[in-house]
């Protein structure tokens, strides 16, 4: 039973008022229908405050019972109505059918075959007590193909007549009852799972990583997704509606130009490399593959492009090209490094003979000392040389980072770039700070920062500030900072980007090896190393690293030093 069709007891009840007004018009309102009429009502009434009620309260059953009883009263009504208005011959007989088939519309099939056969019963016991109590049957002779039927034959097929149409009718009333009420659930079924399909695809494109647009056949942009909105720095709102030659313009030309040509030659799995301009003016390169939509009879139906910011994978294939440079220099080096030291030991080691049994004076001396210098420094020139083509396999374990810039800041102070004039300082808001790494790399990759940092001292001197931060990342794991200020002269800004390259010193006596093996021993650690610099006020570097875990925070002042 649909408790949702309380509209179809008010449209019951006007209609019913209606009939009874015209009977009572005509008959003027015999007092016999009082009672059936009386009880009509009040059973009206309460379904429609059950009705009401039903939306706050749980009153299911007692809406089924006041509905069941509803139809009783209103069988009732009827009877008494068409026995008042002639039994037999009463035209409204056909209020049964009304019945009936409002019947249909709240229960399923048995149950309006269940409500034909009160129906039935109040109609067989209506015409058959008016003829027991009248003795119609020696009142109405019937004629009918010559022949003369009794008064009991004609109540006897009219009230099988009656019967069976109203059998036939609450069978069709109730099938087709049934079969809309099934396809109304089909139909919602079908409409909810549209629905949620249609939430699924727009939640797809809308949070799909890669840049998706559609066009018709006109060029005509239909879909454009969030991803779409980041990489090319445009507005849906300013794109949706409109052809891609109006929209793809100026840094957007190559784009547009693309798009345009895959919709008129219509390539099959097109894939290409293309260049835009962001808004601040810095070129993008993006990957796009573009497929053809083709309807039933293959008639072109527009475009779908999807596209990704490639910037990253240029970085990484770039790194890959160098790495694989390097590890064929590195090769081919090492080869060539151990054939130079070979002769390189005879030599210093016959110097140094001669240097003890040779009595040099005057320029000879000073020739044999330049010797011994010089074959000193091509050796460790070798050996940093060694060291950076030929970066061992790292042994990751849990490393004390603040114990391991304490054992940097006393190996420094031991170090002939050391001057007394520098004052090297740590600085850490944790009083443990592990990371994951190779200890021995990690010393070599801070000890080389920070006698890069004495030597840009000087002998005049300054400060160097070593502090230890973690910072929070969401893309990557928790992450370790340690940075290392000077107070020096600077880097000049045409250098920044030069200092990590091999080979590359502004100093007179540097190789030019010691940031590159930086740079190659931090990436080697899955981290990354910033550098920046003003002339005058000194320079920064910040290491990352991959963070373990930290204690509460001890009360150590961190004061960050600034260059504005």
């Amino acid at each position: 039973m649909g408790l949702r069709n309380g509209w179809l007891v008010a449209l019951r009840l006007v209609t019913f008022s209606l009939i009874c007004g015209i009977i009572i018009l005509w008959m003027g309102y015999p007092s016999y229908l009082h009672g059936p009429l009386l009880s009509y009502c009040i059973v009206t009434l309460a379904t429609f405050v059950a009705l009401l009620l039903a939306r706050r309260y749980p009153l299911a059953f007692l809406l089924r019972f006041l509905l069941a009883l509803h139809f009783v009263a209103e069988i009732a009504c009827e009877a008494e109505i068409v026995f008042t208005t002639g039994n037999l011959y009463s035209p409204f007989a056909a209020l049964f059918l009304l019945t009936i088939v409002s019947a249909a519309l709240i229960y399923r099939l048995v149950g309006t075959l269940i409500m034909a056969s009160l129906v039935s019963l109040a109609y067989v016991a209506v015409t058959w007590l008016n003829a027991a109590l009248s003795n119609l049957g020696n009142q109405a002779p019937s004629a009918s193909g010559g022949g003369i039927f009794s008064a009991d034959d004609i109540l006897f097929y009219s009230t099988f007549l009656h019967i069976l149409i109203f059998y036939l009718v609450a069978f069709i009333s109730g099938y087709l009852a049934e079969r809309l009420q099934t396809k109304d659930r089909e139909l919602l079924s079908a409409s909810v799972e549209l629905r949620q399909a249609r939430l699924a695809t727009g939640d797809i494109l809308r949070h799909l990583n890669s840049g998706l647009l559609t066009m018709d056949s006109q060029g005509e942009i239909v879909v454009f997704n969030r991803a779409a909105e980041t990489i090319l720095g445009l507005p849906a709102g300013q794109v949706s509606g409109r052809t891609c030659r109006e929209v793809f313009v100026g840094r957007l030309a190559a784009l547009g130009g693309h798009l345009e040509a895959a919709l008129r030659e219509q390539p099959r799995g097109a894939r290409a490399e293309l260049e835009i301009i962001t808004a601040d003016g810095r070129p993008v390169p993006i990957g796009i593959s573009v497929s053809i939509l083709h309807d039933e009879q293959y008639r072109l139906r527009g475009i779908i492009a999807i596209f990704q910011d490639i910037t990253q994978a240029k970085i990484m294939e770039e790194r890959v090209r160098q790495a694989d440079r390097m590890a064929a220099v590195g090769e081919l080096s090492a080869c060539m490094a151990h054939e130079i030291r070979n002769p390189l030991a005879a030599i210093s080691g016959s110097v140094e003979v001669l240097k003890a049994d040779l009595r040099l004076e005057g320029d000879n001396d000073r020739l044999m000392a330049l010797i011994v210098t010089e074959t000193s420094r091509l050796n460790k020139l070798l050996s940093d040389f060694l060291s950076y083509t030929r970066i061992g396999r790292l042994r990751f374990q849990k490393v004390e980072l603040n114990q391991v810039i304490s054992d940097i800041i006393e190996m420094v102070r031991r170090h002939p770039a050391f001057s007394r004039n520098v004052r090297i300082e740590l600085r850490s808001l944790m009083h443990v700070t592990y990371v994951s790494g190779d200890e021995g790399q990690l010393k070599q990759i801070l000890l080389n920062v920070v006698v890069n940092a004495c030597e840009a001292l000087g002998d005049r001197g300054g400060s160097i500030i070593m502090e230890v931060s973690h910072v929070p990342d969401p893309d990557r794991d928790a992450q370790t900072c340690v940075a290392v200020r000077d107070d020096g002269p600077g880097i000049a800004a045409e250098h920044i980007d030069k200092i990590f390259l091999p080979f590359f010193s502004t100093k007179s006596k540097g190789t030019g090896l010691g940031l590159a093996l930086v740079a190659r021993l931090v990436e080697a650690h899955g981290g990354r190393i910033e550098v920046a610099s003003h002339l005058g006020r000194g320079t920064e570097f910040r290491l990352y690293f991959r963070g373990i875990g930290e204690e509460s925070p001890v009360a150590i002042p961190a004061r960050p030093v600034s260059f504005s």
